[in-house]
């Protein structure tokens, strides 16, 4: 029985995504981080003044969803499921020729999204923006990885197969942006820790 998924021949199928050992790497940090936050969420009152309580808690609470969301997506590769049903799409309907101006839109539109979600949420935490200022440059680089995984044109493909000492670009964009939120989240954790 197979888990998760793969595509084969043009089609999504049930199972692994990504069986390297990066890949479930990638999973497990994603867990744990999401662990954090969570973590992170619990009352704040000996650290933060009580009128930012809530918008803490909801910020920790929310990248504990989206990396919970994005490790199991991490292996379902629903992102290959979305870009399968799209060309089946295409081409039962007629405008496979058009689907550069599609993708693009499609593109433009996750842009927007991510910046009005890191806009939003750099208001939100104004306030304590230095606190939280290495959580939101977390969410910055995965929100660049989803952008470029999204777009699967083959000069973006190429751009995060691109190597950096050693490490391709999507391990740097990807575990650098999770790596960046687990450190802010421990912080919270022992800041919180050493005032009780």
């Amino acid at each position: 029985m197979q888990l998760f998924a793969v595509i084969i021949n043009g089609h999504w199928q049930p199972g692994i995504g990504d069986p390297t050992f990066m890949g479930w790497f990638t999973v497990v940090a994603y867990f744990i981080t999401a662990l954090l936050c969570l973590i992170s969420a619990l009352p704040h009152r000996l650290v933060f003044p009580l009128q930012r309580v809530s918008q803490i808690r909801w910020l920790w609470g929310f990248f504990a969803i989206l990396l919970l969301l994005l490790g199991i997506n991490k292996q379902l590769d629903l992102q290959s499921l979305v870009t399968v049903v799209g060309k089946e799409l295409a081409l039962s309907q007629g405008w496979y020729q058009q689907r550069r101006m599609v993708q693009t839109q499609f593109i433009l539109g996750i842009v927007m999204a991510a910046l009005v979600l890191v806009s939003v949420i750099g208001r939100a935490i104004y306030a304590e923006r230095q606190t939280y200022r290495l959580a939101l440059l977390g969410l910055m680089f995965l929100s660049c990885f989803i952008v470029i995984r999204a777009s699967s044109f083959h000069h973006i493909d190429a751009l995060i197969g691109w190597q950096v000492v050693g490490l391709r670009m999507n391990w740097i964009l990807e575990i650098g942006g999770i790596a960046c939120i687990a450190i802010a989240a421990i912080r919270t954790i022992f800041k919180r820790m050493s005032l009780t």
